[in-house]
């Protein structure tokens, strides 16, 4: 993912965007943050982090938690070293008895010269799927590409 520096064109965020979201995919706090500056730093929802060890840290729980999941990232918008985009996910909540949820959400990505992102800020918001989190309505089964689904104007 490094390999796509700024200053970025449509091609170039839009590439970057899927590269993000497929490394994100994997499920690999070690691999994923190979996309970030070691000072990297991340808002994600209420939680501030810095550096690649917090990151790892917060992503091994992350995915302790959200079991499951998939990911799905759009471009939303660019300028020569910043990308944003708006992404939906849906895990498992172990946290909370396996409910199926999903994640709404926009980020806001700024990276350095390299390629590599050196500040990170989500903001998401879950909902359960279904009556008493069944899943009921969810988008990405076993065995659908995330890219394929159709994501309509009410869930933008």
């Amino acid at each position: 993912m490094a390999d796509i520096k700024p200053p970025f064109t449509a091609e170039s965020a839009h590439k970057k965007v899927k590269a993000a979201q497929d490394l994100w995919n994997t499920q690999d706090p070690e691999r994923v943050t190979k996309a970030y500056t070691p000072n990297t730093i991340w808002r994600n929802r209420d939680t501030f982090l810095q550096g690649t060890d917090e990151a790892i840290a917060f992503l091994t729980k992350k995915w302790q938690k959200e079991k499951s999941y998939r990911l799905r990232k759009e471009l939303f918008a660019f300028t020569d070293n910043r990308i944003a985009v708006q992404f939906w996910y849906e895990y498992q909540d172990s946290h909370d008895g396996m409910k199926w949820k999903r994640c709404y959400g926009l980020e806001d990505w700024t990276y350095d010269e390299t390629g590599k992102m050196r500040k990170r800020q989500m903001s998401g918001n879950d909902v359960v799927l279904g009556p008493d989190g069944n899943g009921e309505g969810r988008w990405f089964v076993e065995g659908v590409d995330v890219n394929q689904v159709e994501i309509t104007e009410q869930h933008w």
